[in-house]
This record gives structure tokens, sequence and C-alpha cells, in this order.
């Protein structure tokens, strides 16, 4: 609310009685912008994540042990693609068998956390609004009983890539093929989004994400667990721009991935330095078949010992881009 300065003239303060002055314990007197900013509660509203950049490092809560991507089950779209014509994607849901599916992987889930033998672990979920995604977190969930599950999110932003709207089924098969000719992650759907296009909003949720991570927002009040693990919930070419995002592959290396399986998951675990690495719960043929290369591994590699803040200055792609490393006198 904006402050003015008012003048009374002699006529009005014959008609109204002088006003009380309101004192505010808000509004302080500063003398230069930094302090004011100092000073300043905001009404004494807490927005922790602005006070990041004066908290030690050392004082920030433990990262969560893992980031746990789940792809949805098998939805009525899989087992029959004329479902898209008359019913509208968001709205598509889980088959008896993709529910079933959801559920084991909540087993798996929960089987590799007690694995690590802690007694204060907890999940947090993040999942995207589509029916088919949310039915799948609601029977993974049922792996979980309450005092398990520390909260959940839904977060619009790890929706399925936009084909547009009710999708004419040959026009649909059409514009893949193009796609495929295009470039999987440039082509642009019309009505659409491209991959591109959710990398964007995938950019955005992962800064709310580590966000989330640096101030420990899922922690239960009062709890500092590092057994904390985080479920995301969403679609096979969201989650894969994830990783893109994260790990900052390139296009090339993207358009090789290949998708997740229905209720699959990958499992990004914190390495002995605090940084996660697919490694660290995958095997390096279980990654190649997903569709990374040596470089890639060789990376991950690194991230399994590397600490957050750190720059691999010996990222393997270096060598492989700038071609001119290859003669003698650029070594």
């Amino acid at each position: 609310m904006a402050i003015h300065s008012l003048t009374t003239s002699p006529a009005s303060s014959l008609l109204l009685p002088p006003r009380k002055l309101i004192k505010s314990s808000f509004i302080q007197c500063c003398k230069t912008q930094n302090e004011s900013i100092e000073l300043s509660t905001n009404g004494k509203a807490s927005f922790p994540e602005k006070s990041l950049q004066k908290q030690p490092l050392n004082n920030l809560p433990p990262r969560p042990r893992r980031i746990i991507l789940v792809r949805h089950g098998q939805s009525q779209g899989n087992v029959d693609e004329s479902v898209y014509t008359r019913i509208a994607d968001p709205k598509i849901a889980l088959t008896e068998k993709g529910k079933a599916q959801a559920e084991e992987c909540g087993k798996r889930i929960r089987e590799m956390i007690e694995k690590d033998e802690a007694d204060d672990w907890k999940v947090y979920f993040y999942v995207s609004p589509y029916k088919r995604t949310r039915e799948t977190l609601q029977n993974l969930a049922r792996a979980f009983e309450r005092s398990r599950i520390a909260g959940m999110r839904e977060e619009p932003r790890l929706r399925e890539q936009d084909f547009g709207n009710f999708q004419d089924r040959e026009r649909m098969r059409a514009e893949k093929a193009i796609r495929m000719l295009y470039g999987r992650f440039f082509f642009r759907f019309p009505n659409g989004e491209s991959a591109a296009d959710v990398y964007d909003r995938v950019t955005g949720f992962r800064e709310t994400l580590r966000a989330d991570i640096d101030i420990g927002r899922f922690q239960p009040p009062g709890e500092q667990s590092p057994n904390m693990n985080l479920v995301i919930v969403s679609h096979g070419l969201t989650l894969r721009v994830f990783l893109m995002r994260w790990y900052k592959w390139t296009v090339e290396q993207y358009e090789k991935l290949h998708n997740f399986g229905n209720g699959g998951m990958v499992v990004m675990e914190r390495g002995f330095g605090g940084r996660y690495s697919l490694l660290m719960h995958h095997t390096e043929e279980e990654l190649k078949e997903f569709g990374l290369t040596d470089e890639m591994l060789m990376d991950q590699e690194w991230q399994k010992f590397a600490r957050p803040g750190e720059l691999n200055y010996d990222f393997p792609m270096m060598n492989s881009f700038f071609t001119h490393f290859k003669h003698d006198d650029c070594q």
C-alpha cells in the first residue's frame, strides 16, 4: 500500500474532526536501501529461500538420499491410441494392469529404501496433475503407511508434453513420422509443444526443487533427516527432459535416450560428496540400455564423488566436441 503525504486545508479542518495517527511497528526510516531490506519483515511473512545466501553451507538441511523418477503405469492411451480422439489427454485413466504396475513400483521403492536400514526414512511426492499420474501415485503409495509419507505436491510443470487438444489419430501418426525426420527435441506439434518447450518449464520446476532441497521444505517440522526420499511421478518424455536438464546433457544425447517402461523408475541417489549420480543405484549395463553413452557414464562416475557446486573440468565431452585437441600443438 502506497503512503502519501497529506495536507489539510483550513476549510476541511472545520468540517472533519482531527484524525489519530496509527503507529505501525513495521514502518521504519532507514538510511540506506540495504538497511531497509535488512529491517523489512514483509508483514512478518517468512520466505526462508530469500535468506539462503546468508546461510552457511554447513547449516543447510541434509539433502534427500534419493530423487526417484517414476513413469505412470499403463494407461488407456497406451493400449488404444484412439482414446485420444474422444477423451482429453489429462483425463485418460490407468488400466487395471497400470494400477498393478504402480502398486508393484511402490513395493520396489520401499524395498530399496529399507535396505538402508535407517529408522527415520520418509517419502515426499511430486506428481503431475494428469489423471493417470495421480492414479499411479495413489496405487504406488499403498506401500507406505501415513507415518512414512512426509507430504505430496501436485505440480503442473510435470505434466505430459502437450500434443494439442483432441487428437486426430491419422494426423498424429503422420506428425510423429515427421518428428523423427525433423528431430525429436525441436519438433513442435501443431497447437502443442516440442520437447524444447517442455525443457523450459522443467527448468522452472528444477529451480523450485533445488530451493525445496536447500530449504528442507519437505522435512517435517523440527526434523532434519538425511533419509528423505523424493519421488517424482510424471511422464516418460518429461522425466527424460528432467534428467537432461539436471545433468546438462546435450540435445544429441537426449535424442538417444529410450523411454521408461510403464511403472518404471530411474533413481538419482546421493553420492559420497553430496551430488546425485545414477551410478549409485543402477549398473552401467542398465544405463547403457537406457541410452547413456560412455561419456555420460564417465560423468556419472564423477558425480558419485563430487560435491555440490563443483565443476567437472575434465568433462569428457570437451575432447569429443573440440576436435582440434587431437592436434599435437593444441595439447
